[in-house]
């Protein structure tokens, strides 16, 4: 739970340094994206190109990527298309014990996912997020395939460079953070998904005062407090502390 407006926490710090930590990630992905660009675009000089990429078919790069893969497979399913279908088919085939983590956006969240967290020695999970995602795969934090938004169809960039493929495998870590268990996800009443709900949970969180709340969203008092009963009643709270702190362990809200 987040102190009054105003108080500084104890791990402030360390607040700080995650926030700078995720700000230097994000560098990092424009830095791929700028450079993949520039290799697309600009003149074919092998030194000016820092991380070695290929655009090749996002469907023939997947298995190439899933099937060397000897310690983990992080992968970001945003919707349809060749993309998440191929990721579903090859699922299945992964060893028996190797980690996989899927990451859905809410649009990809398919119930169906569930079956591969359950078979015997599948060591897969899958969580959802509510952010912008790309598709990315990353395959032993050493060679990754990213849908980036310059390509289209079926196109895709396979990122062989070692320092680019840990910042994404990174990258893919701190959403993957933030995500929340698949099943949690479809337990949530979609009156919680709201953009209205997280605004209200996030003041429940910050110790807000229900007046400067209702002020801050624009809603009568009595409106705010009506919404804040529902959400507690949802998210079966006894206590405004209570359904913050729920709200944060399902990953509505950021801790």
């Amino acid at each position: 739970m987040s102190p009054p407006a105003g108080e500084r926490t104890p791990d402030g710090a360390d607040d700080d340094h995650a926030a700078h930590l995720e700000r230097t990630l994000l560098q990092a992905y424009a830095l791929i994206e700028s450079t993949v660009s520039l290799h697309r675009e600009g003149p074919r000089d092998p030194a000016a190109v820092v991380a070695r990429t290929d655009t090749v078919p996002a469907g023939e790069a997947l298995e190439e990527l899933v099937g060397r893969a000897r310690h983990s497979i992080g992968v970001v399913r945003v919707g349809t298309g060749e993309f998440a279908d191929t990721v579903l088919r090859l699922l299945p085939g992964v060893p028996a014990g190797l980690p996989v983590r899927v990451l859905c956006a809410t649009d990809a969240a398919d119930p169906a996912l569930g079956r591969y967290t359950r078979n015997p020695g599948a060591r897969a999970e899958v969580r959802v997020c509510e952010g912008e995602l790309r598709e990315i795969l990353v395959v032993d934090g050493a060679a990754a395939l990213v849908r980036g938004a310059a390509e289209s169809g079926t196109r895709a960039t396979v990122v062989d460079d070692d320092a680019a493929a840990r910042a994404l495998e990174l990258l893919f870590a701190g959403a993957w953070s933030r995500g929340r268990d698949l099943a949690d996800h479809h337990q949530i009443c979609p009156l919680l998904r709201t953009e209205l709900a997280r605004n209200v949970l996030e003041r429940l969180s910050a110790g807000t005062i229900d007046e400067v709340a209702a002020r801050d969203l624009k809603v009568s008092l009595r409106t705010y407090r009506r919404h804040v009963a529902e959400i507690m009643r949802e998210l079966d709270a006894n206590s405004r502390f209570q359904a913050g702190a729920r709200a944060v362990e399902l990953g509505l809200i950021s801790p």
